[in-house]
């Protein structure tokens, strides 16, 4: 696998995922293995923010104007969409196989960001246990 300029050296050059729960506990400064990785400035190139992460970061801000300084601040990667048609599918494909196989994801924008990484080969950064059945079950990618 290639590298991209401004990348990590010591991993694959890849995509990167970073969820709510990192986003939170960077802002809250909680010293966390997840909050020094998405703090790594070689890193900085290979993250990306979804639609949904963003949604949820923004409606924890006190006020509009701390929504618009976090708003400004998380678009410094580039946002994407991470629902439609096909991922809706493909995520209640995903929770079905997931209660199959005996858990049950208690937030849908959990599921949906996982799905999303699936589906794209990504790598997801977190501070979440809801997301370890899905690396289990449905083999999502995460970067430990």
């Amino acid at each position: 696998m290639g590298r991209r300029p401004g990348g990590n050296a010591n991993r694959p050059a890849g995509v990167i995922v970073v969820d709510t729960s990192v986003w939170i506990a960077h802002l809250r400064n909680h010293p966390l293995p997840a909050v020094h990785t998405v703090r790594d400035p070689a890193l900085a190139d290979d993250i990306i923010i979804g639609d949904i992460v963003l949604t949820e970061v923004l409606q924890g801000a006190r006020d509009d104007t701390h929504a618009t300084r976090l708003e400004a601040a998380l678009q410094q990667f580039p946002i994407v969409a991470m629902v439609g048609l096909r991922m809706a599918a493909k995520a209640a494909s995903n929770y079905r196989m997931l209660r199959a196989a005996g858990f049950t994801m208690n937030k849908i924008a959990d599921l949906f960001i996982g799905t999303y990484c699936i589906e794209h080969g990504h790598e997801l950064l977190h501070c979440d246990a809801d997301f370890e059945p899905m690396a289990r079950v449905c083999g999502l990618q995460m970067l430990r």
